[in-house]
């Protein structure tokens, strides 16, 4: 299992030379795929020597070299034999369905314009633009960059489609800029009444047209290929599905609108478009790198915020869905003309409340277990024994005990863990915020349990005696739950602090059924 983790709040020497040694880790990858090394051991583990003699590689290099992928969590080692873990056995075995290699070192690609990225700060944009290319050479490019989507579209796909279930009895499609044809093979493959036009650039088309064919839609598929910039000969108000996936980042403020405004002509009353992007309100860390490499390797393409998306379909008449997080790094915006059409979605309603709660301000909003949240017995004694609010009106004694708190648990089937920052008074005000989103959204039992004593008032009444008990809340750790742990437990980073100037996180937990 993978154990590294930059956390970009952790104020120490130890953050920036994770930082530093960041490329480390992809280019041990990148060798071991480019090698074919986990295709080589997928059929039977094999010794450090075999694997050396089969690579033509020095026994004592390999061994170094296997227990680096092993640190790495991508190859196992039982008896000194080396077999594949989970991961590269699904995802990084050429020949299987899921692979995913062509992507990766596509990724390797990408090392030598990502180190002028000073030029680029300078220029304000691309640098590095490829002059008097082969037209061979161009082709051979383009076919390595189609492969390389097709192996994430492939995969992402998997989870989009799940969302349009019983939607469609029959239909066109329409999939712009559609690369390998990926996701529009897979809502085919799903139902099996629809048919698709793929639009794209002539040269791209003509790979896009083999990887169909390859898939066996030829005879449900129509091309049409064209500059999506440019005006689409396509039929007005005919399509059932419009799919604009990863298309948004490729262009410019100016152009997006032009490129949603066809879109919206060409999409039926009843019709649906999908944008699938990356989006800063889902992934911001990834969200922002990618932008760094829009602006490195494209004439123009930025990531955008999902409200100005939205905003830019509700010019041209459309409805529009909130944020719908895939569980990798993008994320969907489903848009109708037709209000109503938006209901008929498969959206996982605790994903649409995230959003919903994540656009309040919070860091981070993550679906977790009750399950999952770590009630222990020592944890009010912190609060007896260190803590001044101790007797506080919501504090222990006056706050769920333990065993409440256990009771209370099984009472819910989903709970949301909140990120957030100081003030405290300001962090438990978007806590209300986000239950009473919560309670709005249908989840009548919502209950917030929050960070540190109670912070609304300036102070509390002279006679201990609670004025604003309908807007007060228990304390995570003064009803028992161990911060901590939950935290951990839920893949986000928490620690102690050993100085008064480092970052502070505050957590809360909100409770749905």
């Amino acid at each position: 299992m993978l154990r590294w983790h930059i956390d970009p709040q952790d104020c120490s020497p130890q953050y920036l030379e994770d930082l530093a040694t960041a490329y480390w880790y992809s280019e041990v990858l990148f060798a071991a795929i480019e090698m074919d090394l986990f295709t080589l051991l997928e059929r039977t583990g094999k010794t450090a020597a075999e694997i050396a003699d089969a690579l033509g590689f020095s026994c004592q290099g390999t061994e170094r070299f296997l227990a680096a992928l092993r640190a790495l969590g991508l190859v196992m080692e039982s008896g000194g034999y080396y077999y594949n873990a989970a991961v590269s056995s699904e995802y990084l075995v050429r020949g299987k369905n899921g692979y995913q290699g062509n992507s990766i070192l596509w990724r390797k690609m990408l090392v030598r314009s990502w180190r002028g990225i000073m030029d680029c700060l300078k220029a304000g944009g691309r640098v590095d633009y490829p002059e008097d290319e082969d037209p061979e050479e161009q082709r051979s490019r383009i076919q390595q960059y189609i492969r390389a989507m097709d192996d994430v579209a492939r995969e992402k796909t998997k989870e989009i489609v799940p969302f349009f279930e019983n939607i469609f009895s029959e239909g066109e499609l329409l999939d712009v800029g559609c690369g390998s044809g990926a996701v529009a093979a897979g809502f085919l493959e799903r139902f099996p009444s629809l048919k698709g036009t793929l639009v794209d650039l002539p040269v791209v088309l003509e790979f896009t047209k083999n990887l169909i064919q390859e898939r066996g839609y030829s005879g449900r598929v129509s091309y049409c290929g064209c500059n999506i910039l440019e005006l689409w000969p396509l039929p007005v108000e005919h399509f059932d599905l419009i799919i604009l996936s990863n298309i948004v980042h490729a262009y410019s403020e100016r152009e997006i609108p032009q490129i949603l405004k066809q879109a919206a002509r060409c999409l039926n009353r009843r019709g649906f478009l999908l944008v699938h992007d990356f989006f800063p309100e889902h992934y911001p860390e990834k969200a922002a790198l990618f932008d760094l490499n829009m602006l490195i390797n494209t004439y123009n393409g930025r990531i955008f915020p999902a409200d100005w998306v939205k905003s830019r379909l509700a010019d041209e008449g459309l409805f529009v869905t909130e944020l719908v997080p895939l569980k990798s790094d993008t994320a969907l915006i489903v848009a109708s003309k037709d209000r109503s059409r938006l209901e008929g979605l498969r959206l996982d309603p605790v994903s649409r409340l995230v959003q919903k709660i994540y656009s309040l301000g919070f860091k981070n909003v993550v679906a977790i277990s009750p399950c999952d949240v770590q009630v222990s017995d020592w944890v009010d004694l912190r609060c007896r024994f260190g803590c001044s609010s101790y007797g506080s009106p919501h504090c222990p004694p006056n706050s769920p005990t333990p065993e409440k708190t256990r009771k209370v648990l099984g009472c819910y089937n989903s709970a949301l863990l909140l990120e957030g920052e100081p003030p405290t008074g300001k962090f438990q005000r978007l806590v209300l915020d986000a239950e009473r989103e919560a309670f709005l959204a249908g989840y009548h039992k919502a209950l917030a349990f929050w960070a540190g004593p109670c912070s609304l008032c300036k102070e509390c009444a002279s006679d201990g005696k609670c004025r604003n008990s309908k807007h007060a809340r228990p304390s995570m750790e003064a009803s028992g739950i161990d911060v901590f742990e939950t935290v951990r437990r839920a893949g986000l980073s928490v620690r102690t602090l050993k100085d008064r100037a480092e970052y502070v996180k505050y957590f809360a937990l909100l409770l749905l059924e």
